[in-house]
C-alpha cells in the first residue's frame, strides 16, 4: 500500500499503488497515475486546477479517499510542460476540456477500465474543463464534482452538462462562492451546491479537506455505482 499525507497536517491515508502512465489526449502524450482497486466499478477523471498538475496534494488526498472506497482514479497533467509555459493555456477551457475527453476515450480502452462508469473531479479551473467535457453529447461521465471550482467559465456549455454535479466550496471563499451560485442557476442537471463552512478556497483549515474527499466520495459512490449497476 502506498500513503498519501493530508497537507498541512500530520494525517496519512492508504491507498492501492498507482501505475505511472502516458495518457494519450489527440497527438499529445501526457504524464498521469491510475490506481484501480480490485472490484473497481468506476473511475474518477481529475482536472486540476490553474498552476498545478497531477502531483496537486490536494488532489491526491481526495483520490486516495476515493481509492479507500473501492474507486478508480486517474490523475494526470492536462498541459505539457513547454504549455504551460504559456499561462493563456491554463484558462482555455476549451482546450483543457478536449484533453479531458481524448484522455476520457484513451482510458476507457484501456483493458482495467472497460466497462467502468465514468466521473470527474474538477478544481479551480479544472471544474469548467469538466463541466465542458461532460457537456460533449456524447461524453460517458455520470457525475461531476467540483471543488473550489470556477463553472462560471464553462459559460454556455452549462446548459449542456447531464452528469449530476456537486459544487464544493468553502465558507469564507466569497466570491468564488458567489459565481457557483451563479453558475449552478444555469445548470439544467441535478446539482448541489455544498458550502464548507470556515473554509477558504485552498481547504487549508483543520477538517475541510476531509470534508471535500467525504462529499466526493458519497457523490461518486451514489451516481457513479448506480449507473455501473443500470449498465450491467
Amino acid at each position: 500500500m502506498h500513503f498519501v499525507d493530508r497537507p498541512g497536517t500530520g494525517q496519512r491515508l492508504t491507498h492501492p499503488p498507482g501505475e505511472d502512465v502516458v495518457v494519450h489526449a489527440g497527438p499529445v502524450r501526457l504524464g498521469g497515475q491510475l490506481a484501480v482497486p480490485e472490484g473497481a466499478m468506476c473511475v474518477v477523471l481529475f482536472a486540476h486546477g490553474s498552476g498545478s498538475s497531477r502531483h496537486s496534494p490536494r488532489n491526491r488526498f481526495v483520490a486516495a479517499s476515493l481509492n479507500e472506497a473501492g474507486l478508480a482514479t486517474l490523475l494526470f497533467d492536462l498541459l505539457t510542460a513547454a504549455e504551460e509555459l504559456d499561462r493563456t493555456h491554463v484558462f482555455d477551457t476549451a482546450l483543457l476540456a478536449g484533453r479531458l475527453t481524448d484522455a476520457t476515450r484513451w482510458l476507457l480502452d484501456r483493458p482495467e477500465a472497460q466497462g467502468l462508469a465514468v466521473g470527474y473531479f474538477g478544481a479551480s479551473t479544472g471544474a469548467a474543463a469538466a463541466l465542458g467535457a461532460a457537456a460533449e453529447p456524447d461524453s460517458p461521465a455520470v457525475a461531476v464534482v467540483s471543488r473550489g471550482g470556477r463553472p462560471d467559465l464553462a459559460g454556455p456549455r452549462l446548459p449542456e452538462v447531464t452528469a449530476p454535479t456537486l459544487l464544493i466550496v468553502g465558507g469564507e471563499d466569497d466570491v468564488v462562492l458567489d459565481l457557483n451560485r451563479q453558475a449552478r442557476e444555469q445548470l439544467r442537471c441535478e446539482s448541489r451546491l455544498e458550502v464548507v463552512r470556515g473554509a477558504t478556497h485552498l481547504f487549508e483549515e483543520p477538517g475541510a479537506l476531509e470534508k471535500v474527499a467525504e462529499l466526493a466520495r458519497e457523490w461518486f459512490t451514489d451516481h457513479l455505482e448506480h449507473a455501473e449497476g443500470a449498465q450491467g
